[in-house]
């Protein structure tokens, strides 16, 4: 109803009879009804403070995000849920500093941790000589943030991919004229007597071999770093890691690593690439054993939920201090002396292009990293229509 039509009922109240007063009192009733449904029904969350900074009305969306019973707030002082709001303070705010504070954006922790976009505004006083009150308006915008940081993430990997490639380009460049060079050589070799050819054809084929070695890491490199759409097929994880496991046998053996492998009894194939996955636990793989330098244990083990199956790698490492926690996907993040910090980085481009998540967790005996990705047995299932809708059910 309008303001200007209750003020011409109010004056007239002496003079209206009680059937009259008591419809639109009911009439009043419906529609604050109606606007606190409405209010209710709204994603946003709606706070509503007094002059003192207290909680006047809360719809759900704003219990939901701050983690309030809405009915039981009301009359509780704002700072409870929103610490960083000077409710009080905000309702003595003059026009100009209203202008200032807006809109702003805030982070949470509880009830989950999400970035809230706050939109401030002024409320007329309920009564002549009356203080007026505020009301804010909560929006998530923890989505938007986090597909913002993916996208500047993507950006710049891309950007450090493509120097790298460049990079290991130049460096092929004088390794094949090195190759060449090594032949011209060699023919050179054949013409001295055989006797003069020996200790010479030694030091060729070393020479040779760390050419050839050095041209192997750079294929490989660039193969991994290479972006490029995933090849999907349906594929066993445990045969992935046995193939990995393999490769790296020398090495876990130099470091007296001891692997510890789960059965994996029922585990649902994973649609995948197999050489992306494969260069993604020889990553995560290499990390663990290089993170136990003095030997350790290393186990494997699978999980699967409805949607994904994962890989689990636990050692027994010092693990991680957990203020890097949050650059460990970070390119030129590295914790060792020769390393360059993309090991990790590329596992996360190779989980990510799957639709899988990477999950680590520094324990006090390790590191525990989880690669998930999608099973392959994920099939489209249609609902039954509910009955009496004359739709006919879907086939099971």
């Amino acid at each position: 109803m309008k303001s200007a039509f209750w003020n011409k009922m109010i004056d007239r109240l002496d003079r209206l009879d009680p059937g009259s007063v008591q419809a639109q009192f009911v009439r009043l009733a419906a529609e604050r009804g109606q606007l606190e449904t409405i209010f209710h029904a709204l994603r946003e969350g709606i706070l509503v403070l007094d002059a003192e900074g207290r909680v006047a009305f809360a719809n759900r969306a704003a219990g939901r995000l701050l983690g309030m019973d809405e009915a039981a707030a009301v009359g509780q002082p704002m700072g409870r849920w929103l610490p960083d709001v000077d409710g009080k303070g905000l309702a003595e705010l003059h026009a100009p500093e209203w202008g200032r504070m807006a809109a702003r954006e805030i982070e949470i922790s509880y009830p989950e941790h999400r970035f809230l976009e706050l939109y401030l505004a002024p409320l007329d006083p309920p009564e002549e000589g009356g203080r007026p009150g505020v009301v804010i308006i909560l929006r998530d915008v923890t989505r938007e943030r986090d597909q913002a940081a993916e996208i500047m993430e993507s950006e710049r990997l891309n950007a450090i991919l493509m120097l790298a490639a460049g990079v290991a380009h130049e460096i092929g460049n004088p390794l094949n004229s090195l190759g060449i060079h090594m032949q011209l050589m060699d023919r050179e070799l054949r013409k001295l007597p055989e006797a003069s050819q020996a200790p010479l054809r030694e030091l060729l084929d070393v020479a040779r071999g760390e050419i050839g070695r050095l041209d192997r890491i750079l294929s490989q490199f660039l193969k991994a770093i290479r972006p490029s759409l995933p090849n999907f097929e349906r594929q066993a994880l445990p045969e992935i890691v046995a193939e990995t496991l393999e490769t790296l046998a020398a090495e876990i053996r130099d470091r007296q690593v001891v692997v510890e492998v789960e059965p994996a009894d029922g585990l649902p194939p994973a649609w995948v690439d197999r050489s992306q996955v494969r260069q993604a636990f020889f990553n995560v793989i290499r990390n663990a054993i290089q993170a136990m330098p003095g030997g350790g244990v290393l186990r494997i083990s699978y999980e699967a939920s409805e949607r994904m199956v994962g890989a689990v790698f636990q050692d027994t490492g010092p693990g991680m201090d957990p203020e890097r926690m949050g650059d460990l996907f970070q390119p030129f993040q590295t914790t060792k002396a020769s390393g360059n910090g993309m090991g990790l980085m590329i596992v996360q481009r190779i989980v990510r292009d799957h639709g899988g998540t990477v999950l680590v967790d520094s324990l006090p005996n390790g590191t525990r990293m989880q690669l998930n990705f999608r099973r392959n047995d994920q099939r489209i299932r249609l609902l039954a229509a509910p009955a009496g809708t004359g739709t006919p059910e879907a086939a099971p």
